[in-house]
């Protein structure tokens, strides 16, 4: 049984806890907060006993094999490279790391260290997502030539998701000083990984970053000044050309992720809002020279049904497990990083940038 000690008791680290409770070869066997009140709120729930008030202390005195660092943004890289320094698995939670330096940092820390380590790119979990990804990889749409990647969610033009003014859950995600690098840190890193991993690396961008939502206002001691929306051209390093877009104003849509890819033999394409309940189907084309009767005669889209696969949890005990090595790791959190980095540079430069 792989034990793990989870770091971090805030609301993701629930989604955690219970994808590997639930696994038949890990449990979780300690916790740690600076937060007493929420750390033994959480643990009893869990019935976790053994409890930490900081990462030294768990890494000193628990019995563990991993832990999953589910702290916010500014604090992964310090917690995973001492978990690392003890010779400990990680999963962190997205994104990485702050920027490309402290990724880099994270990576350099596991040389000579054979360590499972991977990053929480859930829409990875989708198993249609995967299998579109081997459809694109396999050639059987041609050579790509346009990508157009979309992250629409609208919590700050609609209460479907609460109130972004009373709760705390929502209003770090638009203040710089608590830790949050905006849409861009938050959800863009998802939609750059889902865009680039079939196609392969960006070569060079140019992104546009905005803040809608009344720029230095505050809020109890939250300064609303991270951006709310993004929107970026990039090239591939294949020659295609990409869009690449995320906003939180997407009015009609609660967390909607959409990407189509199009190659010369071919097209792709897939929608949800949760990778797990809906990320089961995606849709491929190649009706490129069949003759058409008249109008009426439509465009053909045909829908592939996937099989469950594993997601990024059970990657994880996997391949601690079986000693090998599952996507999406360190290292591809940091090129992740990398790009977001070159957006904020490209934003303040006005200007296309290489990555």
């Amino acid at each position: 049984m792989i034990k793990i000690g989870i770091v971090g008791t805030g609301g993701i680290a629930e989604w955690h806890v219970t994808e590997f409770q639930k696994n038949n070869y890990s449990t979780v066997v300690a916790a740690c907060d600076v937060e007493s009140d929420r750390l033994n709120t959480f643990c009893d729930k869990y019935n976790i006993k053994e409890r930490y008030k900081s990462v030294e202390e768990l890494l000193e005195k628990a019995d563990i094999d991993a832990i999953t660092n589910t702290t916010p943004d500014p604090f992964h890289k310090d917690i995973s490279i001492k978990a690392i320094q003890k010779n400990k698995h990680v999963f962190c939670e997205k994104p990485l790391a702050e920027n490309y330096q402290d990724a880099k940092e994270m990576c350099d820390a596991l040389k000579n260290k054979n360590l499972v380590n991977m990053v929480n790119f859930s829409y990875r979990n989708s198993s249609a997502y995967q299998e579109l990804v081997k459809t694109v990889q396999s050639g059987k749409i041609g050579n790509i030539m346009h990508v157009d990647a979309n992250y629409y969610q609208s919590w700050l033009s609609s209460k479907y998701w609460g109130d972004w003014r009373t709760e705390d859950k929502w209003l770090w995600r638009l203040s710089t000083n608590h830790g949050s690098m905006g849409t861009l840190g938050d959800i863009g890193v998802h939609i750059f990984d889902f865009a680039s991993f079939p196609i392969g690396s960006i070569k060079k961008l140019n992104a546009r970053l905005k803040t809608f939502k009344s720029k230095g206002e505050k809020i109890k001691d939250y300064i609303l000044d991270a951006n709310d929306t993004f929107i970026s051209m990039v090239e591939f390093e294949n020659g295609a050309l990409g869009t690449i877009t995320s906003t939180r104003f997407a009015t009609g849509y609660s967390n909607r992720l959409k990407l189509k890819i199009f190659g010369d033999k071919g097209a792709v394409k897939i929608e949800f809002d949760d990778p797990l309940t809906e990320g089961s189907k995606f849709m491929f084309t190649n009706d490129i020279d069949r003759e058409f009767s008249s109008k009426e005669d439509k465009l053909k889209w045909e829908t592939i049904e996937t099989p469950p696969t594993m997601n990024n949890f059970e990657k994880f005990i996997d391949s601690i497990k079986n000693n090998i090595s599952h996507e999406p790791n360190f290292k591809r959190g940091a090129e992740i990083q990398n790009i977001l980095d070159k957006c904020a540079l490209s934003n303040n430069l006005n200007s296309w940038v290489d990555i």
